[in-house]
């Protein structure tokens, strides 16, 4: 599996605080939470990535 990218990001402090909550509802990190909601909208907008074999 090839390396995960590093970034940083700036948020708006209610952003994160969102971020945060709706990652507790689900169990899982903000930064899982983050990739989770990037994905979700990738999909939405046609644009997933390519699977890699």
């Amino acid at each position: 599996m090839p390396e995960r990218k590093k970034l940083l990001l700036r948020l708006d402090p209610a952003v994160y605080d969102a971020l945060a909550k709706w990652a507790a509802d689900d169990l899982r990190s903000v930064n899982a939470q983050i990739e989770f909601a990037l994905r979700l909208a990738l999909k939405q907008a046609s644009r997933e990535p390519r699977k890699e074999e």
